[in-house]
């Protein structure tokens, strides 16, 4: 998650927007954060922004210009950027609207409720209301998705990983374990083999890749403190 050019790409492309302004914006923003959690941030707001709808020109140029690394990570940067080099934005709109808005419903149905319950708004959606309220966040008022949306959760986990919403130290961790592990994966790969994913197949890639090294390193930072509390022999 080095890539520096991933940061010029969220810059400016402005997210969802429909989370936490209630009641969050005026709380203090933490300012010491460390370059993984900055990157993580990137990756996530990315990822909303993507899944929230889809890109315009200045967007795709930016993502055009995404240097790649060896890692997993960077090789999934650099592909995604040969895709927004030869798509156009009138070509990805349609896209998008295939894939999630369609005439009666999209190819997918990007939501927690629907993939761990088969419906949406179901209790899933209502604890993760719950939990978000516990930590102060806060759907912003007026029409929109609800947080469930994989591009709403994902911008919730931007803001715990970068600062930019205050909550208690591992509720990035928390809430990924319990409102995105159980379902989000398999929503990634299920968009990596949609029908009418092209330039998405890659967002797709991207979405799946990071997922993984994400669950690897709470599970890895899981184990960490259980073992520091065992006490000594």
């Amino acid at each position: 998650m080095s890539d520096r050019g991933l940061g010029e790409a969220t810059r400016g492309a402005d997210v969802v927007g429909s989370v936490p302004r209630n009641g969050i914006a005026s709380a203090p923003v933490t300012t010491d954060v460390d370059e993984v959690d900055t990157a993580r941030g990137q990756e996530y707001a990315l990822l909303s922004r993507l899944l929230a709808r889809a890109p315009d020109r200045l967007l795709l140029e930016r993502l055009a210009g995404l240097r790649g690394d060896p890692s997993p990570l960077g090789v999934v940067h650099a592909a995604l950027a040969e895709a927004a080099g030869r798509t156009s934005a009138e070509r990805v709109e349609r896209e998008y609207f295939d894939l999630f808005i369609g005439l009666g419903r999209g190819e997918l149905l990007p939501y927690g409720s629907y993939y761990l319950s088969g419906f949406l708004h179901e209790r899933t959606l209502a604890r993760l209301r719950a939990h978000l309220a516990r930590i102060g966040v806060e759907r912003a008022e007026g029409p929109g998705e609800p947080e469930d949306h994989a591009a709403l959760l994902c911008e919730v986990m931007a803001g715990l990983a970068n600062g930019q919403l205050s909550a208690p130290a591992g509720a990035d961790r928390e809430l990924f374990e319990q409102h995105l592990a159980p379902w989000i994966g398999r929503f990634f790969a299920d968009l990596e083999r949609a029908a009418a994913a092209d330039f998405y197949r890659l967002v797709a890639t991207l979405g799946r890749v990071f997922i993984e090294i994400e669950t690897a390193a709470f599970a890895l930072a899981g184990a960490t403190n259980v073992t520091d509390k065992e006490p000594r022999r």
